[in-house]
């Protein structure tokens, strides 16, 4: 339906009014903040790692900047994919019905990102607690497995809830069950019509206020009781936004503003109840007597199972024995211990360290996020069976991984600390929880990128080898990883991150293990097969110094050989002496070599300096001088002959040589890469 000029002037009006009074939020509000400067500054250099930490931070990913920019428009606008899609899957919104949806479609760079903004499913970006908030409201209607521990009768029916759900979204059930956690039933006042305490409940469990209420002939009440039923079990629950909802659901912003804050607000009451009963109530205790532990199905957070996961063994002496101190002398007593040999020192059980083991009592109505879980507690194993006690299963991952694992599934968060995404990756793997597996994923891509962006820095100057950069990553984990829980984003990035450091790993042991790897993984290999890690690490090569050159016009240089700039004269004439005399000959000599030259070794070569006993005018030979001397003379004009070269902007290739300038330098280093990779290949014997 299109509307009329004043129809829509009215409506823009009435919405402004709205945003003023406070009732309405503005999608795109104007942000001033430092940290959104900052993750806008991010967007537009392509920063993945410094976009992840804003996010992580709390920047809001939806705000405009004063020139009316948002973080996706920018991103979209300068061309970087990875920080649209981080963007997209952090909750950027891009409707496409918006001035600021249509905007960043517009501008996006490439049709890469356009079609990535268009297939992006927007419900998904707009409520990212969407999983969350549907499997609670599924819990409803689901029977099997079966997890409800509480029963709501009321006159000609009844209904199944849980108890922690109750406990968390309601303050009046907290308090009552609290007192009395071993209730199993609870009882409807007779005032209040079913239908109403039907939709508090939908709401308690983050379902959607219906617009139909379910009054009329042939259901006993009217619409107007069922009214007066919500508002009064609105009160009794203590949920008063129920009724705010109720008279807000006629307009779709307001309703679709109301259920975003509603879905935020249940999430950080899940949070709160999570922290408070669940990790507050773990239990540690020595991995020997983990199983030992008992623990009542009437217990006061309503939990009915414990999950176990073991401290990892610590490396080093694995035989427990600590090593006596030694003696340091000379004689026959050198090396001999000092002092007598303890009796743990000779019994390695005894003196090896007890290892702990954290037991978190939860509930299985959330652990069925999870399809591992699922089909457990679907199925005749022995977990799934009904025991005095509460069962234990054991999880094979450290307590701080599955404190993490545990925190997504009951809150949606994931802050995932860069040194256990790996393993929390592997967790989420083995339970099969995929929307964990992706916020792994991104952790890994984005703050493992170390000091990695869209173009390198220049080459230093600095003639030792360059010192790679401390890793918070290992990243043949991150590779070798990405195979085993077939995450594709983690072989993209681990190709990407060894081109742009590809100097640092090409000579290493390591690295030709896992080009040999890479190769046999696939089956039935043929000689004439590529290997996939080796032709993404090409891929991303090129796109490391093309980058460089496109820009500047002169990307042809990376097929062509590198020009030799002549030398100025001027610039050496303090250092090369003014008795240098030449032939016309060496005048007009100029190099061919398909390679990087050092510009002052061949103007040395070409203007070498002539001396009386090589001089064409002088039939008399001088007295020799020692060659020591010579070798002293031509060291020193080498040396600072360099030096000037470095100063007029040449730099030092990887090979050592001094190419002209910087964009000459990085196509002779990527060639020399590539002659790398090469080599590599004919060493381990295959052809890719």
């Amino acid at each position: 339906m299109v509307l009329r000029k004043d129809e829509l002037e009215a409506s823009l009006h009435a919405e402004k009014k709205l945003i003023e009074d406070g009732r309405l939020k503005e999608d795109n509000p104007l942000d001033i903040s430092e940290s959104f400067h900052t993750l806008c500054e991010a967007c537009r250099r392509g920063d993945l790692k410094a976009c992840q930490e804003m996010i992580m931070e709390g920047a809001n990913i939806n705000a405009r900047d004063q020139f009316d920019y948002t973080p996706l428009i920018l991103a979209s606008l300068c061309g970087h994919y990875e920080v649209v899609q981080l963007l997209l899957e952090s909750g950027a919104l891009c409707e496409r019905d918006t001035f600021q949806g249509e905007r960043c479609l517009y501008n996006a760079l490439n049709d890469r990102i356009r079609n990535l903004l268009l297939a992006y499913d927007y419900s998904k970006s707009s409520d990212p607690l969407q999983p969350l908030a549907s499997h609670i409201t599924s819990l409803l209607t689901r029977d099997h497995p079966r997890t409800v521990d509480i029963v709501v009768t009321f006159a000609g029916g009844s209904i199944n809830l849980h108890k922690f759900v109750l406990s968390a979204r309601s303050p009046y059930f907290r308090k009552k069950l609290s007192t009395a956690p071993d209730t199993t039933s609870w009882r409807l006042p007779s005032v209040i019509p079913p239908q109403a305490f039907q939709i508090a409940i939908k709401y308690v469990y983050f379902g959607e206020i219906p617009n139909d209420i379910g009054g009329g002939p042939g259901t006993g009440f009217t619409d107007v009781e069922i009214l007066e039923g919500i508002g009064k079990i609105s009160k009794q629950l203590e949920i008063l936004s129920l009724w705010d909802g109720i008279l807000e659901a006629g307009d779709r912003r307001l309703a679709r503003q109301r259920r975003t804050e509603e879905a935020e607000k249940g999430r950080s009451q899940l949070e709160a109840w999570f922290q408070d009963n669940v990790l507050r109530h773990k239990v540690i205790v020595d991995t020997s007597k983990a199983n030992d532990i008992k623990w009542d199905k009437d217990n006061g957070i309503f939990a009915d199972v414990l999950l176990r996961a073991d401290d990892i063994e610590a490396e080093g002496n694995v035989n427990g024995t600590e090593t006596p101190p030694m003696r340091s002398t000379s004689g026959p007593l050198d090396g001999i211990p000092v002092g007598p040999i303890s009796q743990s020192q000779r019994s390695s059980s005894r003196a090896r360290e007890r290892r702990r083991s954290a037991l978190f009592p939860v509930h299985r109505a959330m652990l069925l996020r999870s399809e591992f879980f699922n089909a457990m507690f679907s199925s005749t194993f022995r977990e799934a069976q009904t025991t005095p006690h509460l069962q234990i299963i054991p999880i094979d991952c450290s307590p701080e991984v599955l404190e993490v694992v545990l925190t997504y599934i009951y809150t949606e968060k994931a802050d995932i600390p860069l040194d256990l995404a790996v393993d929390v990756l592997f967790a989420a793997d083995l339970l099969l929880i995929e929307k964990l597996k992706v916020k792994a994923a991104v952790v890994i891509s984005t703050l493992g990128n170390g000091n990695m962006s869209q173009l390198p820095p220049a080459q230093s100057t600095n003639e030792e080898a360059p010192v790679q950069d401390s890793e918070a990553i290992d990243i043949y984990d991150v590779i070798r990883a990405g195979w085993l829980t077939r995450v594709p984003r983690l072989e993209e990035f681990g190709a990407r991150y060894f081109a742009y450091r590809l100097e640092n790993y090409i000579d290493e042991e390591d690295f030709a293990d896992l080009i040999r790897e890479s190769a046999t993984r696939i089956k039935g290999r043929q000689e004439t097969d590529s290997i996939e890690l080796l032709d993404d690490i090409r891929y991303y090569l090129s796109e490391r110094f093309r980058l460089r050159f496109e820009d500047s016009g002169i990307e042809d240089m990376m097929d062509e050989p590198a020009p030799v700039i002549p030398a100025d004269p001027v610039l050496f004439a303090d250092i090369i002496p003014t008795t240098t005399t030449t032939t016309e000959h060496d005048n007009n000599k100029t190099p061919d070599e398909d390679e990087a030259i050092d510009m002052a070794m061949a103007m040395a070569t070409t203007a070498e300096p002539a001396s009386p006993r090589t001089s064409p005018h002088n039939t008399h030979p001088a007295k020799q001088e020692p060659a020591t001397s010579d070798i002293a003379i031509d060291t020193d004009i080498d040396i600072d002959i360099e030096s000037q070269m470095m100063l007029s902007g040449a730099v030092r290739t990887l090979d050592g040589e001094i190419a002209g300038d910087e964009f000459a330098g990085e196509a002779i280093d990527y060639q020399i890469l590539l002659g790398k990779i090469d080599r590599l290949l004919e060493r381990l014997k295959l052809d890719a």
